[in-house]
């Protein structure tokens, strides 16, 4: 590999690695509020079933599941997937390429050998 083509590797290792160190918590943060939505979506259902107490268990169901409130919650939780996501799918590739990185430097010093 030449001299070119391994600093523009480092380069981009650093970006890689600074990516991590400057995401972290804003990626642990839309982790959180995805957890947290997931888990609120069963107390927002479970306070509109109760609205509906004097019905059958499956009819408060149906209440719930068409209710505006929690439609409005599966918006929100849906935006926080997304965000929770779009990091895990970026945290990856920047690992992913510090792991490319690693075995190309691990080959390159063995055929030093």
């Amino acid at each position: 590999m030449s001299s070119t083509m391994r600093s523009l590797s480092e380069v981009e290792i650093e970006k890689a690695l600074d990516y991590l160190r400057d995401n972290a918590e804003d990626a642990a943060m839309a982790r959180a509020n995805r957890l947290y939505m997931e888990e609120y979506r069963k107390v927002v259902k479970a306070q509109i079933m109760k609205q509906y107490d004097h019905l059958a268990l499956g009819a408060q169901e149906r209440n719930a599941y068409s209710d505006p409130l929690y439609i409005e919650h599966l918006k929100a939780m849906h935006t926080a997937i997304e965000q929770d996501e779009k990091h895990r799918f970026l945290l990856s590739a920047a690992n992913a390429k510090i792991d490319a990185w690693r075995t190309h430097m691990a080959t390159e010093r063995s055929m030093k050998l």
